[in-house]
């Protein structure tokens, strides 16, 4: 028997908290481990009790989500907790820090209790979520805070944007840089990926079959040293492979 999903859930809503733990513990194969009404004590746990995934709110006191995923990621004992963040709204400014400082991706607060359980199962794989509406706009998120102003970005997302460059995305290359060596199928695929299309929904864009989708999946995050699909979208953002109208 497998052992159960082991979650940490990180929201400053008691409400909230109380919502996800019934539901998740009413799962089976899954177990809430602890909870946190902030970031720094979401950090702390996660250390303690090593949990598989963490239901990231990013608005929170003392330490938002975005600084508690960098700072996990940063952490060897930490690296490998899968963060799944959590939003009101799907054009959160935070949204694309998040990914880039490390999280496997994010879902709507107001998503069914279905995708919830199906978003920490898909997580916990080792996948990435990022649902095609919100790819939509994070696009225009992400050139909305690399081309703004001080005077015009919120100070914790400009200071994420700027700061929060991982060494799995490519260290000291530029974001172009990172494409070297793509096949132009591969490209194509990363368009698609970035595009919030599954495998499948890839396989039939392409007219190919799904074990190849697959292979140019895997190939797609070595060559790019990305962790899960999520990363897969910040590379093809950063790098300009993925221009306004690209996404789906």
């Amino acid at each position: 028997m497998a052992a159960a999903i082991r979650v940490l859930i990180a929201d400053d809503q008691a409400l909230l908290r109380g919502s996800f733990r019934v539901l998740v513990d009413a799962t089976a194969g899954m177990q809430v481990v602890g909870e946190a009404a902030d970031g720094a004590t979401a950090v702390r746990l996660a250390r303690e009790l090593l949990p598989d995934v963490v239901l990231m709110d990013l608005r929170m006191p003392v330490l938002d989500g975005v600084a508690a995923t960098r700072a996990l990621r940063a952490d060897d004992a930490t690296a490998g907790v899968r963060v799944l963040v959590l939003t009101m709204f799907d054009v959160d400014e935070y949204v694309y820090p998040a990914l880039e400082a490390g999280a496997s991706g994010f879902l709507l607060k107001d998503a069914s209790p279905l995708d919830l359980i199906d978003a920490i199962r898909v997580v916990h794989a080792g996948e990435g979520v990022l649902a095609p509406a919100v790819t939509r706009r994070l696009l225009g998120t992400f050139q909305s805070t690399a081309s703004s102003t001080p005077s015009s970005t919120p100070p914790s997302a400009a200071s994420s944007a700027r700061s929060s460059s991982s060494p799995s995305l490519g260290g000291g290359a530029s974001p172009r840089q990172r494409l070297v060596g793509l096949t132009p199928r591969e490209q194509e695929v990363l368009v698609l990926v970035a595009g919030g299309l599954s495998n499948a929904e890839i396989a039939e864009a392409l007219v190919v079959g799904l074990p190849t989708v697959k292979s140019h999946v895997g190939k797609l995050l070595a060559k790019l040293s990305a962790r899960d699909r999520a990363q897969l979208v910040v590379v093809a953002y950063e790098s300009g492979l993925v221009g306004r109208g690209s996404a789906r």
